[in-house]
């Protein structure tokens, strides 16, 4: 790429590094996760394009990395012939050449933590060009002190936590000298996602695992943000290399999306009983992949009730509004949701909600369910 001139002549102005933007961002489109088209900032250091969301990061390391904006600073002609040498494309291979395949890669719509680290770990750090400096998430055993909620007086209190590969199990201890764990989550039922509104935390994570095949939520952070992150991370490597076990023929690309997973979506709707008789009441609901979930309280450890979502050919299908004999609900914009044994009624406060909740639940209705979900969903029609 030679080095672009603004339409002046003028190699000094925001013009030229446009330019090369614009010229970077037709070649190279969705080279860098985190940056949106046409990025309107850049790292005159790195020689990256980023967006107005990363430049704020990037700010907070001045050692490594200098931003300027493409549209309002002036740029000297030795940072334009760098931005025309570098760009995004080589930066990725210069600084993401070893990232492991369990390793979180943020978007944009990622917790602002996420995004932080990736870029600290990045280009900071520079853990993806050098190996041996990914050994407290690739290990494959961790042990440190994490502060917990607990599950009945809603205290944060540091607990000792010991993640073990060899045997495939988180687990928690109410005393840094106790020998028995008071809990035990298994690799396999495992998953973790970062929930700092709902903790109140930035640093928040949503553990959850399966007990008696009902799930059990814990809420922990950290008050160092690189600890949290990589605590995620070797979360992600442990389920990864337990993936590579269970399923030996399967690709990486295959693996790494069930390392963890976000809610399909989560909010307040209202709900009655299994007669439709009683009056609706407001709960926390969280979708799961194929579980939906209602709470008292977001932050409860046990799900009041589980409501397995199967697919269309199973019978299951989900219905805009209530039946017009429905009396009871607070909330106008209702959700039908009909299952082989039963159907479910909710209510959203907001059509918008509505909407959402609508497009989550037809997304999984839609799936076709694998085999083993099957013996998920009679596990719940067999439920007590």
């Amino acid at each position: 790429m030679g080095l672009a001139r603004c339409p002046w002549g003028h190699s000094r102005c925001p013009g030229a590094v446009r330019a090369i933007n614009q010229e970077w961002s037709h070649s190279h489109r969705g080279c860098w996760r985190l940056a949106r088209a046409d990025p309107d900032w850049a790292s005159y250091t790195l020689g990256v394009f980023i967006c107005l969301s990363c430049s704020g990061i990037h700010r907070n390391i001045p050692h490594v990395s200098k931003v300027k904006s493409v549209r309002l600073d002036t740029w000297e002609d030795v940072q334009v012939e760098f931005m025309a040498s570098r760009g995004n494309a080589i930066a990725r291979a210069t600084f993401e050449s070893r990232v492991p395949p369990f390793y979180y890669r943020p978007s944009a719509s990622d917790c602002p933590l996420l995004r932080e680290q990736w870029i600290r770990a990045k280009y900071e750090r520079q853990e993806f060009a050098h190996p041996e400096r990914q050994e407290p998430y690739s290990a494959g055993y961790r042990e440190g002190f994490l502060w917990k909620r607990g599950r009945d007086n809603g205290q944060f209190l540091s607990r000792k936590f010991v993640l073990t590969e060899r045997e495939g199990a988180l687990k928690y201890f109410n005393r840094s000298d106790a020998k028995e764990p008071k809990a035990v989550m298994k690799i396999e039922h495992l998953n973790a996602t970062f929930q700092p509104a709902k903790i109140g935390h930035p640093h928040g994570l949503q553990v959850t695992y399966l007990k008696d095949n009902s799930t059990r939520n814990i809420f922990v952070y950290h008050e160092d943000g690189k600890e949290m992150v990589d605590w995620f991370n070797a979360l992600r490597a442990a389920r990864f290399h337990y993936l590579q076990v269970a399923f030996p023929g399967a690709s990486n690309a295959d693996l790494v999306p069930k390392l963890s997973r976000n809610y399909l979506q989560e909010g307040y709707m209202e709900k009655t009983g299994p007669k439709q008789t009683e009056g609706f009441r407001k709960r926390w609901f969280t979708m799961d992949d194929r579980r939906l979930m209602y709470f008292k309280d977001p932050l409860d450890a046990f799900a009041r009730g589980e409501v397995f979502i199967g697919s269309r050919e199973s019978g299951y299908t989900v219905l805009d509004g209530l039946p017009p004999s429905t009396q009871g609900h607070h909330w106008p914009h209702g959700i039908t949701i009909v299952t082989p044994e039963r159907r479910f009624l909710l209510a959203c406060e907001t059509e918008s909600e509505q909407r959402a909740w609508m497009e989550a639940l037809q997304k999984v209705v839609d799936r076709p369910m694998l085999p083993q979900e099957y013996a998920v969903e009679a596990h719940f029609k067999h439920k007590p």
